[in-house]
């Protein structure tokens, strides 16, 4: 232990703490800007410095560690003057345009500025160009850009694509695209997690709220908005309600304040999606020699995207079933649609995902099964939704709760954690052992694929299949030692469910953000505890599902699921592929 002086407190904390997490202890908040914990821990922002006795300059605490009888000063006057000069310079070269800008009011250049109460600067302005291709999902404002190398080590250390690079020299110096190449001639997720660790304005996803307004006001249109399992657990964090006050019902009150015809939940669809991917795995299983193994999960679009440019080899291990999203837009325009007699070119889908990678998906030319269309118009980020509802001045700590609508709106447990890692595996692991033995498994009996955990490996038995080898993994880094591991032979698996996002969906691109917090395991444990209380845990008895396999599909692997509900991966190129 070592005893130092912050402040003039008495501070006792273990050797090898820095200065930054020593000042935490005794609730001593020294501002940074770069600093990310276990990520980017370079001081390249000067912001965090300090004064300590006996050391004529000043030194940065997030890389510095604590000394006896150390002496620190976190505020004194030599202290602010230096961060006063730093932020200023910083803003001479920042678009401060911050009224129009996403993150103001949760922007932490803007934080520190008027904790310093900058009003003036006398350096003068310059601040680069906005240049940027806008109907990308992912924008990057090279003027808002503060070069604290966030992005780059997000993207290099843990999701392992490096499409972030410092690129020119001297004072040119900046970030961009690496290699010098435009971002759609990348292997770019957009798994958004750049977006989520980027203390200010200078990345973030399309806004494509103005489309979802126009939609919603022209009467000639019918709305439908479906509500994926993440956006739940995190939605009411930017908007000051607790955890009990951010009900889905309460989010749907909300959407239908907004206008919309029918609000959905996009856990119907991940049931839905349970029956064929479960179904599609037992066909793969018990005919082994006909298939390539193991058979990948295929509802995170943007580790479809990495599979496809980084180990094309795999694509036919995909499971052929299209993601809940795209189930619900193809379900919505033609079964609901010819259910209540709507034209389905006249029929707008609205998609809310805790994900940016989703809003690419929608886009591929293949996902127009339904009627010719696009199966999903429009995709919002949860973060876009919180904004809508700013812009129509809705008081959502103030509405009643409001059931999903029917009979697209019925979801059970097993869909829920569909937002978890590790959550579409438990559920198809449900529903597969009772399509083979005909009876249930207890809901908790897979349980082992669940935590946090960058990766988890279980054999489960199912009476009449036999063993199952299972893997599940988050985040692209892990997910790369796994595929090469599969790559040479060194891992054997049946199932693997892999979700782009550390954490999987809760802790997506697209949620709410909350500079230097990861909420992915919090937001999870709200989801399993969703699940925990459902009144049905299984996909197959979800009895709108039941109903609609009855009414309009017959069966799993039918011939018209198999042309609504599944997808030619093979059918759409990455603009790059691994060599």
């Amino acid at each position: 232990m070592v005893t130092l002086t912050i402040d003039k407190q008495t501070v006792t904390v273990p050797e090898g703490t820095t200065i930054l997490d020593a000042a935490k202890t005794v609730n001593i908040e020294i501002p940074h800007l770069c600093y990310f914990r276990e990520l980017n821990e370079i001081a390249a922002c000067r912001i965090c410095v300090v004064e300590v006795d006996g050391c004529d300059r000043l030194v940065t605490s997030c890389n510095n560690y604590v000394e006896e009888g150390m002496v620190v000063h976190t505020n004194s006057p030599k202290v602010r003057r230096s961060r006063r000069v730093t932020i200023q310079l910083i803003l001479s070269q920042h678009d401060c345009n911050c009224p129009s800008c996403v993150r103001s009011g949760n922007c932490m250049l803007q934080k520190i500025a008027n904790d310093l109460n900058i009003v003036m600067n006398s350096y003068p302005k310059d601040v680069r160009p906005f240049r940027w291709d806008m109907n990308l999902p992912l924008i990057r404002d090279e003027g808002k850009c503060i070069k604290c190398m966030r992005c780059v080590q997000v993207c290099d250390k843990i999701q392992n694509v490096s499409i972030w690079d410092v690129v020119n020299t001297g004072s040119r110096t900046n970030v961009g695209v690496s290699g010098n190449r435009k971002l759609d001639a990348t292997e770019c997720t957009y798994c958004g997690q750049c977006i989520t660790h980027c203390p200010v304005g200078a990345l973030r996803e399309r806004d494509d709220t103005t489309k979802v307004v126009e939609a919603i006001c022209d009467p000639e249109i019918t709305t439908i908005v479906q509500v994926a399992p993440a956006v739940r657990a995190a939605w009411g964090e930017s908007m000051g309600l607790t955890r009990e006050q951010a009900s889905a019902e309460r989010m749907v009150t909300a959407l239908k304040r907004l206008g919309f015809d029918y609000v959905f939940d996009t856990n119907f669809t991940a049931d839905l999606t349970i029956m064929e991917e479960g179904s599609e795995f037992i066909e793969r299983f018990t005919h082994r020699d006909e298939y390539a193994w193991p058979m990948f999960t295929s509802c995170c679009p943007g580790w479809v995207r990495f599979l496809k440019s980084q180990y094309p080899e795999f694509t036919a291990n995909l499971s052929t079933a299209k993601s809940p999203q795209q189930m619900f837009g193809a379900v919505a325009k033609s079964y609901f649609a010819e259910k209540r007699g709507l034209d389905p070119h006249k029929v707008f889908v609205v998609s809310i995902m805790p994900c940016v990678s989703k809003k690419s998906e929608s886009a591929i030319g293949v996902m127009n099964d339904a009627c010719g269309d696009p199966d999903v118009d429009v995709v919002l980020t949860t973060r876009e939704m919180n904004r809508l509802f700013r812009s129509e001045h809705i008081s959502v700590a103030s509405l009643e709760e409001t059931p999903f609508d029917s009979p697209l709106g019925t979801g059970t447990g097993a869909a829920v954690i569909f937002g978890a890692t590790g959550g579409v595996m438990d559920a198809a692991l449900r529903s597969a052992y009772f399509l083979i033995t005909g009876t249930n498994p207890d809901a908790d009996a897979f349980k082992t694929v669940r935590g946090t955990q960058d990766r988890r490996e279980a054999v489960f038995n199912i009476p009449g299949a036999g063993n199952v080898r299972v893997a599940v993994v988050s985040g692209l880094s892990n997910t790369r030692k796994l595929m090469e591991e599969i790559r040479t032979g060194a891992a054997e698996y049946d199932f693997v469910e892999v979700m782009a996002c550390p954490g999987g969906c809760a802790g997506g691109g697209g949620q709410p953000i909350h500079d230097g917090a990861e909420l992915a395991g919090c937001r999870g444990d709200v989801l399993w505890g969703l699940d925990s209380k459902a009144q049905i845990r299984y996909s197959h008895e979800n009895p709108e599902v039941r109903a609609m396999y009855e009414e309009y599909f017959g069966k799993p692997l039918g011939e018209r699921s198999h042309h609504l509900l599944h997808t030619d991966h093979f059918a759409w190129e990455m603009p790059t592929k691994a060599k």
